[in-house]
């Protein structure tokens, strides 16, 4: 009998929660107060994600190819610079490192970005925690619902409000998910979900509204915000909610954590 592992590969996926979008140089240029931060964590791949929603599936199946299915044994730092030129060259609108780091560092991550630093391409610093027990305490509180992918046409950028007020409060969303995370704050993990999807509202809009999604992104959203800690979604145009709770979600489900275990 075969390990799913065989059948999906054994690369890990990745969430990216608060801060998303300030990996991107074109936001992060407008920061009046550097860094902002946003965070990302490595999921063990148990199962197949849908495609196109916020998971990082695109990026993954680029380093499946790259390095034929095997994770190099190199500095992550490196391997993130080598699958982001793999991922990125010759695109106008490039994809964040964010979606490489998610995959290639284990465990929960806060991207500070600067775009003093390189041009905003890469994070001035990375934060890792990989403590079992904070590992164990998200595994429990978050809860993924499939909603749908994004569509066919679908363009977030078509609309942008670079304001540097909300740019500040988009990083600083990162900063307190990072916090709650490791301290294991349920309610502080909610509200930065919550605050970050009022600043991608804001900034950009076609994130939760756009003539090609067909479903009511911000009702939804709004259902799921009222009745739990708080919620986001998993990347713009849809995909999955992330449900911040310590009771079960109808219709949701839980993953692991890919995190170094070297000090269980």
């Amino acid at each position: 009998m075969s390990n799913i592992e065989d059948v999906i590969g054994n690369f890990p996926f990745r969430m990216a929660f608060a801060g998303g979008w300030i990996d991107q140089p074109f936001v992060s240029r407008h920061d009046p107060s550097p860094p902002g931060s946003m965070v990302v964590v490595a999921l063990e791949p148990t199962m197949p994600f849908m495609s196109r929603s916020g998971m990082g599936t695109s990026t993954r199946r680029i380093a499946e190819t790259l390095w034929g299915g095997v994770q190099p044994d190199r500095k992550p730092r490196d391997l993130v610079r080598e699958l982001y030129e793999a991922e990125n060259s010759g695109k106008d609108e490039p994809s964040g490192s964010q979606d490489m780091i998610g995959m290639l560092y284990p465990g929960v991550n806060r991207l500070d970005y600067d775009y003093a630093y390189e041009g905003g391409l890469f994070p001035l610093h990375i934060e890792s925690n990989n403590d079992p027990a904070v590992m164990s305490w998200l595994e429990n509180v978050i809860y993924m619902v499939p909603v749908a992918p994004r569509p066919p046409g679908y363009n977030p950028l078509e609309e942008k409000n670079l304001d540097p007020q909300w740019i500040q409060r988009l990083g600083e969303t990162g900063k307190a998910c990072y916090d709650s995370i490791i301290t294991q704050d349920l309610a502080g993990l909610g509200s930065s979900m919550n605050e970050c999807m009022k600043c991608w509202e804001i900034i950009l809009p076609n994130t939760v509204r756009h003539s090609t999604i067909q479903i009511d992104l911000m009702g939804i959203l709004n259902h799921y915000q009222t009745r739990y800690a708080g919620a986001m979604y998993s990347g713009c145009g849809g995909g999955y909610i992330y449900v911040v709770s310590d009771e079960p979600v109808p219709g949701g489900f839980q993953v692991k954590v890919w995190f170094n275990k070297a000090n269980e």
